[in-house]
Protein backbone atom coordinates (compact mmCIF):
# COMPACT_ATOMS: atom_id res chain seq x y z
CA UNK A 1 0.00 0.00 0.00
CA UNK A 2 1.27 3.56 -1.14
CA UNK A 3 0.73 6.00 1.71
CA UNK A 4 2.70 8.75 -0.52
CA UNK A 5 -0.41 10.45 -0.89
CA UNK A 6 -1.41 10.90 2.71
CA UNK A 7 -4.55 13.62 2.68
CA UNK A 8 -3.16 17.24 2.84
CA UNK A 9 -6.07 18.09 5.16
CA UNK A 10 -7.56 16.53 8.43
CA UNK A 11 -11.16 16.81 8.98
CA UNK A 12 -11.83 18.09 12.56
CA UNK A 13 -15.48 18.94 12.46
CA UNK A 14 -18.92 18.81 10.84
CA UNK A 15 -21.27 21.95 10.53
CA UNK A 16 -24.69 20.96 12.41
CA UNK A 17 -26.71 24.04 11.60
CA UNK A 18 -26.66 28.28 11.91
CA UNK A 19 -26.54 29.94 15.32
CA UNK A 20 -28.58 33.30 15.65
CA UNK A 21 -28.96 36.03 12.48
CA UNK A 22 -25.19 37.19 11.96
CA UNK A 23 -23.67 34.25 10.59
CA UNK A 24 -22.17 31.71 13.16
CA UNK A 25 -22.30 27.96 12.63
CA UNK A 26 -22.89 25.32 14.73
CA UNK A 27 -19.96 22.55 14.69
CA UNK A 28 -19.68 18.84 16.07
CA UNK A 29 -16.07 18.47 16.71
CA UNK A 30 -14.79 15.26 15.10
CA UNK A 31 -10.95 16.03 17.55
CA UNK A 32 -9.91 14.68 20.47
CA UNK A 33 -9.71 17.90 22.23
CA UNK A 34 -12.87 20.65 21.32
CA UNK A 35 -10.46 23.18 22.60
CA UNK A 36 -7.90 23.19 19.94
CA UNK A 37 -10.88 25.42 18.04
CA UNK A 38 -8.95 28.10 20.36
CA UNK A 39 -5.90 28.45 18.22
CA UNK A 40 -7.88 28.01 14.96
CA UNK A 41 -6.90 30.88 12.22
CA UNK A 42 -7.77 29.17 9.20
CA UNK A 43 -9.77 26.18 7.61
CA UNK A 44 -11.40 24.86 4.24
CA UNK A 45 -15.35 24.34 4.69
CA UNK A 46 -16.24 21.76 2.33
CA UNK A 47 -20.00 22.60 1.14
CA UNK A 48 -21.40 19.84 -1.41
CA UNK A 49 -18.28 19.20 -2.85
CA UNK A 50 -16.81 22.53 -3.26
CA UNK A 51 -13.87 23.69 -1.15
CA UNK A 52 -14.26 27.11 0.30
CA UNK A 53 -11.75 28.71 2.48
CA UNK A 54 -12.38 30.46 5.73
CA UNK A 55 -10.97 32.78 8.80
CA UNK A 56 -11.98 31.53 12.40
CA UNK A 57 -12.99 35.63 13.43
CA UNK A 58 -14.84 33.90 16.93
CA UNK A 59 -15.43 30.96 18.56
CA UNK A 60 -17.63 30.05 21.69
CA UNK A 61 -18.66 26.89 23.05
CA UNK A 62 -22.31 25.56 24.29
CA UNK A 63 -22.79 21.70 25.55
CA UNK A 64 -20.44 19.72 23.25
CA UNK A 65 -20.81 21.91 20.22
CA UNK A 66 -18.52 24.39 18.82
CA UNK A 67 -20.20 28.09 17.82
CA UNK A 68 -17.82 29.21 14.88
CA UNK A 69 -17.90 32.78 13.13
CA UNK A 70 -16.07 32.91 10.03
CA UNK A 71 -14.81 36.34 8.91
CA UNK A 72 -16.18 35.70 5.42
CA UNK A 73 -19.54 35.70 6.52
CA UNK A 74 -21.92 38.35 7.95
CA UNK A 75 -25.44 36.70 7.67
CA UNK A 76 -27.68 33.64 8.48
CA UNK A 77 -28.48 33.96 4.82
CA UNK A 78 -24.93 33.19 3.70
CA UNK A 79 -24.23 30.39 6.28
CA UNK A 80 -27.94 28.56 5.66
CA UNK A 81 -26.55 26.25 2.96
CA UNK A 82 -23.41 24.82 5.21
CA UNK A 83 -25.78 22.28 6.72
CA UNK A 84 -23.83 18.95 6.74
CA UNK A 85 -20.73 20.74 5.50
CA UNK A 86 -17.30 19.42 6.51
CA UNK A 87 -14.30 21.59 7.88
CA UNK A 88 -11.11 20.69 7.38
CA UNK A 89 -7.45 21.97 8.55
CA UNK A 90 -4.67 21.90 6.84
CA UNK A 91 -1.88 19.20 7.88
CA UNK A 92 0.20 22.21 9.23
CA UNK A 93 -2.31 23.57 10.59
CA UNK A 94 -3.45 20.56 12.63
CA UNK A 95 -2.55 20.23 16.43
CA UNK A 96 0.76 18.63 16.60
CA UNK A 97 1.23 14.94 17.52
CA UNK A 98 3.00 13.41 20.79
CA UNK A 99 5.03 10.20 20.32
CA UNK A 100 2.92 7.26 19.23
CA UNK A 101 -0.18 9.34 18.38
CA UNK A 102 -1.33 9.34 14.93
CA UNK A 103 -3.90 10.62 13.22
CA UNK A 104 -6.92 8.29 12.58
CA UNK A 105 -7.03 9.08 8.61
CA UNK A 106 -3.40 7.68 8.46
CA UNK A 107 -4.50 4.62 10.12
CA UNK A 108 -7.19 3.82 8.44
CA UNK A 109 -6.30 1.26 5.76
CA UNK A 110 -3.09 0.04 6.99
CA UNK A 111 -1.74 -3.80 6.55
CA UNK A 112 -1.71 -5.03 9.89
CA UNK A 113 1.00 -7.61 10.57
CA UNK A 114 1.36 -10.18 13.55
CA UNK A 115 4.62 -10.34 15.06
CA UNK A 116 5.65 -13.46 13.28
CA UNK A 117 5.69 -11.27 10.19
CA UNK A 118 2.17 -12.90 9.05
CA UNK A 119 -0.54 -10.39 7.22
CA UNK A 120 -3.70 -10.56 9.55
CA UNK A 121 -6.24 -7.81 7.80
CA UNK A 122 -6.58 -4.24 7.16
CA UNK A 123 -7.45 -1.71 9.94
CA UNK A 124 -11.00 -0.51 8.58
CA UNK A 125 -12.07 2.08 11.33
CA UNK A 126 -10.61 3.39 15.29
CA UNK A 127 -13.21 2.99 17.69
CA UNK A 128 -13.69 4.97 20.59
CA UNK A 129 -14.36 4.07 23.94
CA UNK A 130 -13.89 5.27 27.49
CA UNK A 131 -10.77 3.51 28.57
CA UNK A 132 -8.42 3.19 25.17
CA UNK A 133 -9.45 3.14 21.50
CA UNK A 134 -9.89 0.29 20.18
CA UNK A 135 -8.78 -0.06 15.96
CA UNK A 136 -11.25 -2.72 13.81
CA UNK A 137 -9.36 -5.13 11.71
CA UNK A 138 -11.07 -6.93 8.72
CA UNK A 139 -9.21 -10.44 8.53
CA UNK A 140 -7.86 -11.39 5.63
CA UNK A 141 -8.74 -14.79 5.55
CA UNK A 142 -12.09 -15.11 6.78
CA UNK A 143 -13.18 -11.29 5.81
CA UNK A 144 -14.21 -11.23 9.98
CA UNK A 145 -13.84 -8.49 12.79
CA UNK A 146 -10.75 -8.58 14.83
CA UNK A 147 -11.13 -6.06 17.41
CA UNK A 148 -7.63 -5.04 18.90
CA UNK A 149 -7.13 -2.65 21.43
CA UNK A 150 -4.62 0.27 21.17
CA UNK A 151 -2.42 -0.51 23.74
CA UNK A 152 1.58 -1.02 24.08
CA UNK A 153 1.39 -4.34 24.55
CA UNK A 154 -0.57 -4.97 21.32
CA UNK A 155 0.22 -2.32 18.95
CA UNK A 156 4.23 -3.01 18.41
CA UNK A 157 4.67 -0.73 15.57
CA UNK A 158 2.95 1.52 13.32
CA UNK A 159 4.55 2.84 10.13
CA UNK A 160 2.39 4.69 8.38
CA UNK A 161 4.86 6.01 5.53
CA UNK A 162 5.14 1.99 4.69
CA UNK A 163 1.38 1.64 5.46
CA UNK A 164 2.13 -1.04 7.86
CA UNK A 165 0.91 -2.28 11.62
CA UNK A 166 2.74 -4.69 13.80
CA UNK A 167 0.61 -6.15 16.13
CA UNK A 168 0.65 -8.83 19.51
CA UNK A 169 -2.77 -10.49 19.69
CA UNK A 170 -3.29 -11.25 23.69
CA UNK A 171 -4.40 -14.88 24.45
CA UNK A 172 -8.28 -14.99 23.67
CA UNK A 173 -8.43 -12.16 20.39
CA UNK A 174 -8.95 -14.84 17.93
Amino acid sequence: MSRNNLSRYLQIGAVTNTHGLKGEVKIYPLTDDARRFDDLKEAELSVKGKRIPVTVEKVRYFKNLVIVKFKEFNNISEVEGFRGAELYVSRENAVPLKENEYYEVDLTGLDVYDEDGRLLGTLKQVIHTGANDVYSVTLIESGKELLIPAIRQCILDVDIEEGTMKVHLLEGLI
